[in-house]
C-alpha cells in the first residue's frame, strides 16, 4: 500500500499581483496537484472572495470571524487556504509567513515560497526526489537558495537559465552576516550552510521546528532562520538543478516600507512604522547571536540544542562576535562550507580571521571641484582610531572624473572594498590630489 505525500505550501503575498499566476503555475506544472495543501497570508487593500472565485477556484469553506478569518477553495485538485488580512495589520514577512505555518496539518513536506514564482515541471516530485536522495548524507536535508529569475512581462524562454548557491556578502550595519548568491554548476546537489526566504523545501517538520519568528521584519531572516535550522540538526544542500524562478524586479509594485510610513502611522492606519519594526526585529536578531548588550526574550525562536552556534560559525567560517570570516569566504572561490575535519582550533581561527569592509564614501563635489582639473591622479586611504593606515588606493583622474559626472545631490561616490585584522577597524578617510607639477594638494578628510 503507498502513503500519500502531502506537501504543505507556505505563501507571503502582499498586495501581489502575481499571486494567482503563481498560484496557476505552481499547480499546473505539479506532478500531483492534489497531494498540494497551499496556505497563503494575503495581504490586501480590498477583501474579497472575487479574486479567487474569479478565476475558477470553488469555495469549499469559509469563516468569516473577525479575529481570524479564513477561506478555503478547491482549485484544479489542489487545496488552497487563504487567510484574508488587511495590509495595514500587516506585520512584515516572517509575520504573515507564521500565520500561514499555524495551518500545517502534518503534511508530508513542506514548501516556503513567495507569491511571485513560475515552476519547472513535476517540481514537486523533483523536489520530493532530491531531498530523498540525501537522506543517506543527513538525516535532516533541507533544500534552498536563491531561484534563477523570470520577469512575467517576457517570454519563458528568457528566464535566467542557471542555478546558484548562497554565499557570504557582508556584515550589515547591526553586524548580522547578509547573504548574495553565484553560479553554481554540479551533477548533484551541494552542501550550503544558508537558506533563502524565497524557498525552503523539507519534511514538514520544518515549519514547526524551525517555524518563522513573527516579530522578525525582514532583514536578517535568513541568516536566523539558518543558524536555527542548523543548530536544530538541519543540513542545507542547494539544489543543482532548477525547479522554480523568482520575481527580483518587483520595482513597480507596492511594498510594506512604502504603505507603512510615517504619514500612515500619524494618520493611525497602523500602530508602528516600518522602521520601528526593524529595529525591534534585529535586536531579536542580535540576541540570537549573541551581540545584544541588552539581550530580548526570544522564547520559542531560539537556537536549538542538537548543535551550537560555533559549529554553525565554524561551518561557515563566520565568527559573528568578531564581525570577521576566514579568507577564502570571501576569496575567489566564495567558500560557504567549512566541514568539521576541517575546522581549526580556536588558536588558529583568530589567527586566521580577516575583517571585510566595503562601503561607497559620499564626498561633496565641491571640496573635489577646485583640484579636479589638474590633479593627474588622486590617493585615498583609510585609516583606524590610532591613524593606522588599513587601506590605500590610487584613482586615476578618469575615475574621478567619471564618480563626479554621475554625482548625484552634489556628493561624488568612490567604492571601497578591502579587509582588515578583526583588532582594527575603519575611523577616518583621506583622499588627496596629486599634480606632477606643484605636488600635493589638499586633504579633504571625513569619518568612516
Amino acid at each position: 500500500m503507498t502513503t500519500t505525500q502531502t506537501l504543505f505550501v507556505s505563501i507571503a503575498s502582499y498586495r501581489d499581483p502575481e499571486l494567482i499566476p503563481t498560484l496557476r503555475d505552481m499547480i499546473t506544472m505539479a506532478r500531483d496537484p492534489q497531494n498540494l495543501r497551499i496556505t497563503i497570508c494575503w495581504q490586501h487593500d480590498n477583501e474579497s472572495l472575487s479574486l479567487f472565485t474569479g478565476t475558477g477556484m470553488q469555495l469549499m469553506a469559509s469563516d468569516d470571524a473577525a479575529d481570524d478569518p479564513v477561506w478555503r477553495f478547491e482549485w484544479q485538485q489542489a487545496l488552497i487556504t487563504v487567510v484574508p488580512v488587511h495590509y495595514f495589520h500587516s506585520r512584515g514577512a516572517c509575520w504573515a509567513r507564521f500565520i500561514a505555518e499555524r495551518h500545517y496539518a502534518g503534511e508530508t513536506f513542506s514548501l516556503q515560497i513567495d507569491s511571485h514564482c513560475r515552476f519547472a515541471g513535476h517540481w514537486d516530485h523533483r523536489m520530493i526526489e532530491m531531498l530523498n536522495g540525501l537522506r543517506a548524507l543527513s538525516a535532516k536535508p533541507v533544500l534552498s537558495t536563491y531561484p534563477p529569475a523570470y520577469d512575467p512581462q517576457e517570454p519563458d524562454e528568457k528566464r535566467s537559465q542557471f542555478a546558484s548557491r548562497l554565499i557570504f556578502r557582508e556584515f550589515s550595519k547591526e553586524g548580522l552576516p547578509m547573504l548574495s548568491s553565484t553560479p553554481l554548476s554540479s551533477d548533484t546537489p551541494v552542501r550550503g550552510s544558508y537558506v533563502a526566504g524565497g524557498f525552503i523545501f523539507a519534511d514538514g517538520s520544518f515549519v514547526q521546528q524551525v517555524a518563522n519568528d513573527p516579530h522578525i521584519f525582514f532583514a536578517g531572516e535568513e541568516i536566523a532562520m539558518a543558524a536555527r535550522a542548523f543548530t536544530h540538526g538541519y543540513d542545507v544542500y542547494t539544489p543543482h538543478q532548477i525547479l522554480l524562478w523568482h520575481y527580483y524586479g518587483r520595482r513597480k509594485e507596492n511594498k510594506v516600507w512604502g504603505d507603512h510610513s510615517r504619514e500612515a502611522k500619524s494618520s493611525g492606519e497602523i500602530e508602528m512604522a516600518w522602521w520601528e519594526r526593524d529595529a525591534l526585529s534585529k535586536k531579536r536578531i542580535r540576541t540570537l547571536f549573541g551581540l545584544e548588550a541588552d539581550p530580548v526574550d526570544i522564547g520559542d525562536y531560539s537556537l536549538g540544542n542538537a548543535r551550537s552556534l560555533r559549529e554553525f560559525e565554524r561551518l561557515t567560517g563566520i565568527d559573528v562576535k568578531r564581525r570577521a570570516v576566514l579568507p577564502e569566504v570571501i576569496g575567489a572561490d566564495k567558500r560557504s562550507v567549512f566541514l568539521p575535519h576541517e575546522w581549526p582550533d580556536d588558536a588558529l581561527w583568530a589567527q586566521r580571521l580577516v575583517s571585510p569592509f566595503g562601503k561607497s564614501i559620499k564626498l561633496n563635489k565641491t571640496d573635489i571641484s577646485d583640484a579636479q582639473a589638474t590633479a593627474a591622479w588622486w590617493y585615498l586611504g583609510v585609516y583606524s582610531d590610532n591613524n593606522r593606515l588599513l587601506n590605500e588606493r590610487k584613482f586615476s583622474r578618469e575615475e574621478i572624473d567619471a564618480a563626479m559626472e554621475s554625482a548625484d545631490e552634489g556628493k561624488m561616490t568612490l567604492a571601497l572594498d578591502f579587509t582588515a585584522t578583526p583588532s582594527e577597524t575603519p575611523s577616518v578617510v583621506r583622499l588627496c590630489p596629486f599634480n606632477e607639477l606643484s605636488g600635493w594638494g589638499a586633504v579633504v578628510e571625513q569619518a568612516w
